[in-house]
């Protein structure tokens, strides 16, 4: 059996793949098929994709005309074929879930950062410059609202108890979360908005959740609230966004995900005060491959006895 990656792990998960699975081929490359050196024969036999998503187009399924399974090492898969691969009955799993840690640790880090008035204080540190009035805020009994109540809004919500946080949620049923003190639907949204002192959205980009943040959500939030985005940057439309800043309906937004990206040079945000960029890196990590490669590994010993009890199974008609 030959699994196709354009992943190229380190030499220790390569080593750990290969004793694992030792009457298996592995092949990593960096591309399917383009460079001269890489032929489409491993691609035509290949029975096991791995990949970011990124890398797969109609083209690259329909030549991998031996494939049965897609294991993405990432969350997000708004870019794939899914039609091309839902009409093959190709099984997709991904790496749902491993985010959680760092990108709930971002989100704790970058609040406390605004609430401890830490740019600022970098600022007079490089002035060498000693002003014991600045106002410091605190996240103890504060109140956030998290779009997206999964494996990661469900890790910021764990995080957020520690810091003594009432935690509200949003998800597509309601239904109770572990950690989370209120959970309300999306078309319920607008009623929880004017509660929270933090809105922090994990949404994927999908056609429910592209736009979903409309002038009537930032008018509802407090003058003093705190937006943060680490799921998808067209969740909002960014003119919206710029407005309700410079209007003064919330108070900052911490953003990490743009549409498109990277943010373009010269781009407002960069120079707004009330803005704190990042580069889409919430979600990384030095353990993200060795925890990306556990979840493969715990897939394969599955299919390799033709089972159906896989970890993150793709809905491919939702496209998540």
């Amino acid at each position: 059996m030959l699994i196709l990656s354009t992943i190229i792990p380190n030499e220790s998960i390569q080593t750990k793949m290969k004793d694992a699975f030792s009457d298996l081929n592995f092949i990593y490359q960096e591309k399917w098929t383009d460079e001269p050196q890489w032929t489409d024969e491993p691609l035509s036999e290949a029975e096991i994709l791995i990949t970011y998503g990124e890398d797969l187009t109609e083209e690259v399924i329909g030549k991998a005309t031996n494939l049965k399974w897609i294991m993405v090492m990432s969350a997000g898969m708004e870019l794939m074929p899914f039609k091309a691969i839902e009409d093959r009955g190709i099984l997709v799993t991904n790496a749902r879930g491993i985010h959680k840690i760092p990108m709930a640790e971002y989100t704790i880090g970058m609040l406390l950062q605004y609430e401890k008035k830490m740019k600022l204080l970098m600022k007079n540190e490089g002035e060498e410059l000693w002003d014991r009035k600045i106002e410091v805020g605190e996240l103890n009994g504060k109140k956030m609202l998290i779009l997206g109540a999964g494996a990661i809004g469900g890790e910021v919500a764990r995080l957020g108890k520690a810091f003594r946080m009432t935690i509200m949620g949003v998800n597509r049923s309601g239904k109770p979360v572990e950690s989370i003190d209120r959970l309300y639907t999306l078309d319920h949204l607008l009623e929880a908005l004017p509660e929270a002192d933090y809105i922090i959205s994990v949404l994927p980009s999908t056609v429910e959740t592209k736009d979903l943040l409309q002038k009537e959500h930032f008018k509802a939030m407090k003058d003093s609230a705190v937006f943060v985005n680490i799921g998808r940057g067209d969740l909002v439309n960014e003119e919206v966004l710029i407005e309700a800043l410079e209007t003064k309906e919330l108070a900052h937004a911490i953003l990490d995900v743009f549409d498109p990206e990277p943010l373009g040079k010269g781009h407002p945000f960069w120079r707004m005060e009330n803005v704190t960029v990042t580069p889409h890196l919430s979600s990384k990590s030095g353990e993200y491959l060795p925890r990306t490669f556990a979840i493969f590994e715990k897939n394969m010993l599955e299919y390799l006895k033709a089972g159906k009890d896989f970890i993150n199974v793709i809905d491919l008609s939702r496209g998540y």
